[in-house]
């Protein structure tokens, strides 16, 4: 079986853990300082602040802009649930977009329709490693707040502007499937001073230091001030010193992902009923993941019949992700119609992401591609 993901790891990050294990320094502290320090550096912003997940950093970057209960916040219909729930975590209300169906990414020719004097910011997703037309987003909405979905963008960007630094936040995440991971984990961006600030206090409780900073001080059995309500959303150091080493490998990963999804594009563009992911000019792609686009009216098989024929030749498939507004709870609480977002309806129904990860060898994309090929 070629899984649809695996992470690339090894020796160098099992030896990375010893020094946090070792040291008893294990919860975050100056292995999460390092991570976000090169983590800032890579993707051109000033701030990196390091959390629990992407789905954490999400929920604080809404809160860090103060989005509270009653406010809209605007939001792809095609994307990972946990972009829909961190507004719900706010009482705030999401408020669904179409997606352009060439990109998976957000529709931004429907955002005026949809901005309101309730609307405080808007979630645009960099989804599978390509980003969204952000300089069109702030044409369409210039006094909105942009809070990027990053999961899968880590090293992707438009032109020489990393995902990250394009809005006023950038989330990340660090799961398993993503091109680095340090297992989970998650990592909030932004060139704003005062929001860092803020951001770095809410992860910690609300405290006014760190826990580090604390007992590195004159006096460390004194207990810091809470001036906010925060949450428990920091990274361990084992985590952080995982992170440094995968970071360091980012730029190698991606490249040999691209080597491999061109091929893929070229080797399946002989295939009518398989559309391959469209890139536009200038755009660097983080490649996450590999989505094809299913055309059943040209098809031999349904796309959920393909991925079973395709799991019994041991090749794991997976939806590119889904629709959110046609998950029970939010298709029952917006009383939401399937067809209400064709794009994301499509993309829901259509979409099959097939293995691409840099655990893979020559003979595991040779085989992917020839059994597709054989499909009549």
């Amino acid at each position: 079986m070629i899984p649809i993901s695996l992470p690339s790891m090894g020796q160098e990050e099992w030896e990375a853990t010893k020094e946090p294990i070792f040291s008893g320094w294990i919860t975050q502290g100056p292995k999460v300082a390092e991570f976000e320090k090169i983590f800032a550096a890579r993707h051109k912003v000033k701030h990196a602040i390091a959390v629990s997940n992407c789905t954490t950093a999400l929920h604080l970057a809404l809160v860090a802009l103060d989005v509270k209960q009653g406010d809209e916040v605007i939001v792809p219909a095609f994307t990972w649930v946990s972009t829909a729930n961190a507004i719900m975590y706010c009482g705030a209300i999401p408020v669904f977009i179409d997606i352009d169906i060439k990109t998976f990414n957000i529709d931004t020719t429907q955002i005026k329709s949809k901005l309101t004097p309730k609307t405080k910011a808007i979630i645009p997703v960099h989804l599978f490693g390509l980003c969204a037309n952000i300089d069109e987003i702030k044409k369409m909405a210039p006094n909105l707040k942009i809070v990027e979905d990053g999961a899968c963008a880590a090293g992707a960007g438009i032109g020489d502007r990393p995902a990250g630094s394009l809005g006023d936040i950038g989330c990340f995440s660090f799961h398993p499937r993503k091109s680095v991971t340090t297992g989970e984990g998650g990592m909030l961006t932004t060139n704003d001073d005062q929001l860092a600030e803020r951001l770095n206090m809410l992860r910690n409780h609300g405290a006014s230091v760190s826990e580090e900073q604390r007992h590195k001080g004159p006096k460390p059995y004194i207990l810091p001030e809470f001036d906010m309500i925060g949450y428990n959303y920091r990274m361990t150091d084992i985590q952080g010193a995982v992170g440094i080493v995968q970071l360091k490998k980012l730029d190698q990963f991606i490249d040999e992902r691209q080597k491999w999804a061109d091929y893929f594009t070229k080797e399946l563009s002989s295939i009518p009923w398989l559309h391959a992911p469209y890139i536009p000019t200038n755009y660097k792609h983080g490649w996450q993941s590999y989505v094809l686009f299913v055309d059943e009216t040209k098809s031999p098989m349904k796309r959920n019949d393909l991925m079973e024929f395709l799991q019994q030749k041991g090749i794991s498939t997976r939806p590119g992700t889904h629709a959110v507004h046609m998950l029970g709870y939010y298709k029952k609480s917006f009383n939401i119609k399937p067809t209400d977002y064709p794009g994301a309806f499509a993309a829901n129904e259509y979409s099959m992401s097939i293995p691409l990860h840099n655990k893979m060898v020559k003979e595991d994309f040779e085989y992917i591609v020839n059994i597709l090929k054989e499909i009549k």
